[in-house]
């Protein structure tokens, strides 16, 4: 009676995945410094028999602001949730904002995105952006553009806010024809928040450095309700989940991992009677 248990056990440790105590998780690999930030669009790319589209937030960076793609463009903060397709890049809609033929940016006029023609010429621009499994792979563009930023430990392995403030890059805040000009608002001082995690460094929060790229209407209220400290309940577990903080830390602004970056108050050592 015992032997076709023994024999169905037998079987079940066999089967890949079936050992008990056995973790499901995958460990991602870490992405290269010219990968981090990358995002692959695809939701109409291969319908038309062309290749994703590989966007590296490293060459937009150094130029634009996020909120001017994320505020006055209109791109999703979440890949692929925009819907992006090559008619209305056309009619001059996200990525044709920019990439029109005509806009010139420091000294260069933008490649158009999209074209209804199909010469040669069309096609090499195509695989500009349509490069998946060909010239993603390729860091030499990278190497050139990092030369002498401040370097980071993660993320791009660049010090993003660094380089804008010793102004080794300039990222632009106004488009014309797209953005409208706004006064300036009145920016918060620094203030501290408690870690729930006690022997933790509390957590600088500035900003300063945040609206330098976001502006106000990037983060708030989508992303935190209101604008009184303490409207919006968070943890680590949601951030991790990429909520709050973790929209941009985690995916473009430099990772989680790297604790220090924001957990930068050091711990007070309690007074002795």
């Amino acid at each position: 009676m015992r032997k076709p248990f023994f024999l169905a056990l037998a079987l079940l440790l066999l089967i890949p995945g079936s050992n008990r105590g056995q973790t499901t998780g995958v460990k991602k690999r870490r992405p290269l410094p010219y990968e981090y930030g990358r995002v692959i669009l695809n939701s109409y790319s291969e319908r038309s028999a062309l290749a994703p589209v590989v966007f590296d937030h490293w060459r937009h960076r150094a130029k634009f602001t996020c909120r001017v793609c994320h505020v006055d463009i209109g791109f999703a903060m979440k890949a692929g949730a925009t819907g992006i397709n090559a008619a209305d890049n056309m009619r001059g809609y996200y990525c044709g904002s920019c990439h029109n033929g005509k806009m010139v940016f420091d000294g260069t006029t933008v490649f158009a995105a999209c074209s209804k023609t199909l010469t040669a010429e069309d096609q090499s621009r195509c695989e500009r952006c349509h490069a998946h499994g060909s010239s993603e792979k390729d860091d030499s563009d990278f190497i050139r553009f990092s030369q002498g930023l401040p370097k980071e430990r993660f993320g791009n392995g660049l010090d993003w806010q660094r380089a804008e403030e010793l102004g080794l890059i300039h990222p632009v805040d106004f488009v014309s024809g797209i953005s409208i000009k706004r006064k300036s608002l009145t920016i918060q001082q620094d203030f501290a928040l408690n870690p729930k995690l006690a022997g933790m460094p509390d957590i600088i929060f500035s900003h300063k450095k945040h609206t330098i790229w976001h502006g106000c209407e990037l983060c708030h209220p989508e992303i935190f309700v209101g604008v009184k400290r303490g409207a919006t309940h968070y943890s680590m577990v949601s951030i991790f989940e990429g909520k709050n903080c973790g929209v941009c830390h985690n995916t473009v602004a430099f990772p989680l991992m790297d604790c220090q970056r924001c957990h930068s108050k050091p711990v007070q050592a309690e007074a002795k009677e």
